[in-house]
C-alpha cells in the first residue's frame, strides 16, 4: 500500500490509502477494507489513557467484555443523546476516515479500530436450514492501530465474533483473509499469538442521529 497521508508528528506512522479500493480484502465478498497504520502509537496511547480514565458510570459489564457507549447509549438504533463525540474519539479517527477518497460510498457501515494487541476476528455465516454455521468462512487478523471496514453484505448477512480463547491458533496466509494487508505478517510466522488486552472502538451506522448524523458526515448516513 503506498503512504498517501501522515500524521503531522515526526514520530507517527500513519499510512492512508490513496482510495479506499487499495485496502479492500478481495479474498471477501465486497465490501471490506483493512487498514494497518490508521493511527499513530501516540494517538493509540492517547485513546487508551481516556477510555481506561473514564468515569465509571462509562462502563457496562458484558458476558465477557466491558463496553463505554459514546456520546449516549442507543436504543432501538437510535441515540438517546444528540451530543457530539469526543474530540479524543472524533480526532483523528473520524476526521481521518472521511478524509480518504470513496470513503462516504456504502451503508450500511461499521468502522472497527483496533488498540493494544492483535485479534483474530471470525466471520459465519448461516447453513441452508437457517442454522449458524459453527465453522467460520473467513478469519481477519485485525493489529494495533488498524482500522476494519465492513459494509453491505458483509456486515448485514454475515456474523461477526471472536472466540473468547487465550490464544490465536492457526494464523497462515492461507487462513487469514486479509493477509496481504498485514503490517507485520513476519510476527505471525509461527501461526499463533497470544491473546493480550485489546481495546476496540467501533463506529456504527445509527439509523436516528440528529446532530451526530451531521458531524459525522454522509460516511455515517443511511441512504
Amino acid at each position: 500500500m503506498d503512504p498517501v497521508a501522515a500524521d503531522d508528528s515526526p514520530l507517527s506512522k500513519v499510512h492512508l490509502p490513496a482510495s479506499l479500493e487499495q485496502c479492500r480484502i478481495t479474498a471477501l465478498p465486497p465490501s471490506a477494507y483493512y487498514i494497518p497504520d490508521f493511527i499513530s502509537e501516540e494517538e493509540e496511547k492517547l485513546i487508551l489513557d481516556k477510555i481506561e480514565n473514564a468515569p465509571k458510570a462509562r462502563w457496562r459489564q458484558l458476558t465477557h467484555r466491558r463496553l463505554q457507549t459514546w456520546p449516549s447509549d442507543l436504543v432501538q438504533n437510535t441515540l438517546l443523546s444528540a451530543q457530539s463525540l469526543p474530540e479524543w474519539l472524533e480526532k483523528p479517527v473520524v476526521a481521518r476516515l472521511l478524509s480518504i477518497p470513496d470513503g462516504g460510498a456504502y451503508h450500511p457501515v461499521v468502522c472497527t479500530v483496533s488498540l493494544g494487541s492483535s485479534i483474530c476476528l471470525n466471520l459465519y455465516k448461516s447453513k441452508e436450514d437457517g442454522a449458524l454455521d459453527p465453522e467460520p468462512v473467513w478469519r481477519i487478523l485485525q493489529e494495533p492501530r488498524s482500522l476494519l471496514i465492513t459494509t453491505a453484505e458483509l456486515y448485514s448477512e454475515y456474523l461477526h465474533g471472536i472466540e473468547p480463547i487465550s490464544e490465536d491458533t492457526d494464523i497462515t496466509e492461507q487462513g487469514i483473509a486479509n493477509w496481504n494487508l498485514l503490517r507485520s505478517p513476519s510476527l505471525y510466522k509461527e501461526g499463533r499469538h497470544p491473546r493480550q488486552t485489546r481495546v476496540s472502538l467501533t463506529y456504527r451506522d445509527v439509523l436516528k442521529v440528529s446532530k451526530l448524523g451531521n458531524k459525522l458526515g454522509p460516511l455515517f448516513k443511511r441512504t
